[in-house]
Formats: C-alpha cells, structure tokens, sequence
C-alpha cells in the first residue's frame, strides 16, 4: 500500500511538471523572470505537503500566502500590463488550495485577498489607461469565477472531510465493538470452563469428602486408642488427622468453586468493605512492612452486592499483592488502592484498583491468572483468582489485569451498581 502511494505521489509531481511546463514554452518564452517564478511555483509544490506536515496548523496559511505572492509575480511579468496578462487563471491555485485547506469563511476570505492581490495589478494600468465599462465587466467576471471555483471546490473539500471523520468514527467505534466481542468470546470460552470443571469439581470433591471422614475418624479412634501405650503411633495418627483437615479444606475451596454463586445483595459501601478486607490481610501478615495509600473519591455511592463475596475478592486479590511485594527484597512496598465512580457497557457501578509494587505478572502466564487451577505458587492449587472472577461475573462485573513485569501489578474490579438489573 505505502508502495502505491508513492507512486501515486510521483505521478502527481509528474503532472505539475508537465502542466507548469507547458507554461514554460508558452510566450513570453524568453522572459526569464516568468520562466523563474514558474520554477519556484514547481518546486514549492513539490515540497508543500512537506511543509504542511511540518507545520500542521500554519502550514496551509503560508502555503496560500506564497500562491498568491507567485501569482501575482508571474501576471507582473508576462503582459505589457499585468491585469491584463492571460496567466491570470493561476489566481485559481491559490484560491483552489484555500478551498481545500479550510473552512467556508476562511476560503472566501483568502480568496478576497487573492482577488485583491490580482485587482492590484490594475494600479499601474491606470497610471496610463482608463478603465472602460467593458474592461471593468471583465474584470468582475474574472473575480466573480475565482468566488464561484473556491465555493464550488470547498464544497467538496467540506463534504470529503466529513465523510473521513465519520468513517474514523465508524472506524472507532467498530474497535471497540470487536474489542468487546472478544471480550465476551474470551468470557464465554472461561465460563464454558468453569461450568465443566465446576462439575468435575462438584463429583470429585463429594466422592473424597466421604473417605476423609472415615480417614479422620479412624486416626482419631486410633490416637485415643494408643495415646499411652504406643506413643509414636499416637503421632503418626495425629499427622493423619491434621493432613485429612488440610485435605479436607482443600475439598471446601473445590465446592465453593463448583457451587453455584447464590448473591445475597444488599446497599453497601465498597470503600467500607475494601478497608475491611486491607485490616484483614494486615493481620494476617503483620510481619510485611506495606505501605498502604488509598485513593477513595468522594461522596462514593451505594451499590447493590454481596458484601461477604465482596470481601472475599478483595482479601484474596490483597493478600496476593502482599505474596508478591513480600518477594523483592529491596524497594519499598507499596499497595496503591483506588475506589472511583466507573460506567461500563453503559452500566454505572465502581471501579476498585488494587495495584502494588511487587515483580509483576509475566506476559505468558497472563491470560491464564484467572484459569482454575493455574499456579505459579509452588504451593498453590489455583482456585484463587478462579474464585475470584467467578464472584465478579456473578455480579455481572468485569476482572482484568495491567502488569508490566518488574514494575508491578494492576488489578482493577468493576461492580455494578445494579448487578440483578
């Protein structure tokens, strides 16, 4: 494409060559002053669009300017009397070029000034003839077309322009849609998931469920069994026992994420709920030294959620933030949480931002964080975010994250205010 469009520009340079050069042979061949201002009319549109793309916003008022100077110059120098001269149609570069350039006022008023400039080569004419009745109506003809060419032309430059900025509208706008399409492909695809593993999940976890207990309740028999006479296997049943409660409480997180999402809503605060959720995780891991800033904007309404979901979310997507900065020993740990007004798919609701200073997310594991069972914590099982993003669709939000790897994670959480509507 760039190929053709150089080409397409060397053909139209190719064509002022041939136009203005046919002036160049016309008579007065040998006033060299014509046969130099038709040089410097060339080479300055050859460069015009250079000086345009310089100088965006006072390039087209040079450009006309110095048409008009030009102009002026030539019909000065290929008559007996300028105003008479038959160059005078090089008046309509100017005036065409301030038809394109700009808008319908702006174009009439450089083409007044063209007309002026052209009017002014009567001056010496006068000095030794009298202007006829005949003469003045040519005149006016002649100033009359230069008006009529620069309406006719701007109206096709005004129509044109308009039809671009709708199709970079449409252009716009059709981005977008494809964006949200592939959105919603993307969140199809993971809830297609989700339902599948949830049910593989829901199986699974009730079918180990029944033999933990049977486990757990031997070893404790056990244990009580032999607590005096064979201490070591009193030990040995207590690990039993404690590993079938770890067992079990990993069963507990695979049916909370099978288990379909039964919102208890209710108006609340999220601002509240976020600062909940910052004390929690505090005293979870009192031995990380975090730096809190919160950027809550004022007078936040009431939205319409499931406040223990709610703080659910932001208890695991905060207690990640300090998991990750907790691995970087050095710079200063730092977790940036922001709670602002936000609309969404034409949904009003708010944004949560939960950002930190940790090493980031690196760009190949980034589409798969919210996966189920995708982890790169070594003793993570990757439920997690699962769960996570489960709450938020089933709020009828949305979850994404910004990570620039050593800089950092972003995690930003839309709620809407009405998720049942």
């Amino acid at each position: 494409m760039l190929d053709r469009l150089r080409a397409a520009i060397n053909w139209i340079d190719l064509l002022w060559l041939l136009f203005l050069g046919g002036l160049a042979v016309l008579p007065p061949i040998g006033e060299i002053h014509k046969q130099l201002i038709l040089l410097a009319i060339v080479v300055f549109q050859l460069f015009e669009r250079w000086m345009i793309g310089r100088l965006p916003k006072r390039g087209p008022a040079y450009s006309v300017g110095i048409k008009i100077l030009l102009a002026t110059l030539l019909l000065d120098h290929t008559g007996e009397m300028g105003i008479n001269s038959s160059y005078y149609p090089i008046f309509f570069l100017p005036v065409v070029s301030a038809a394109i350039y700009f808008g319908p006022i702006a174009s009439l008023a450089w083409t007044a000034l063209a007309s002026l400039a052209y009017l002014s080569l009567l001056y010496p004419a006068l000095q030794e003839y009298e202007l006829t009745p005949a003469g003045g109506t040519i005149l006016t003809i002649r100033i009359l077309f230069f008006f009529i060419a620069d309406i006719l032309v701007n109206q096709f430059a005004v129509e044109n322009k308009r039809q671009v900025q709708r199709l970079e509208e449409l252009s716009e706008r059709l981005e977008h849609t494809n964006l949200q399409l592939r959105r919603a492909e993307a969140d199809a695809r993971r809830a297609e998931r989700l339902a599948a593993l949830g049910q593989l999940s829901a199986g699974l976890a009730h079918e180990i469920r029944n033999p933990l207990g049977v486990i757990k309740g031997s070893a404790e028999m056990l244990s009580r069994k032999v607590a005096q006479s064979e201490p070591l296997v009193a030990e040995l049943a207590g690990y039993i026992s404690s590993e079938v409660n770890r067992l079990n409480a990993l069963v507990s997180r695979f049916l909370d994420f099978a288990r379909p999402m039964n919102l208890e809503l209710r108006p609340l605060r999220i601002s509240e709920v976020v600062d909940r959720s910052l004390e929690s995780v505090r005293q979870q891991l009192p031995e990380l030294k975090v730096t809190v800033e919160r950027h809550y904007a004022a007078a936040l309404p009431e939205i319409l959620a499931d406040e223990q979901l709610c703080e659910r979310v932001f208890i695991n997507l905060i207690t990640n933030a300090y998991q990750a900065m907790a691995s970087r020993a050095d710079g200063e740990r730092i977790l940036s949480v922001a709670v602002a007004p936000e609309t969404s798919n034409g949904k009003t609701g708010e944004a949560i931002t939960i950002e930190d200073t940790g090493p980031g997310v690196p760009a190949e594991i980034r589409e798969q964080i919210f996966n189920p069972f995708f982890t790169s914590k070594k003793d993570g099982v990757g439920l997690g975010l699962s769960i996570v993003a489960k709450i938020v669709d089933a709020h009828r939000g949305w979850i994404k994250l910004e990570s620039d790897p050593g800089h950092g994670a972003r995690f930003q959480v839309f709620l809407p205010a009405e998720p049942a509507a």
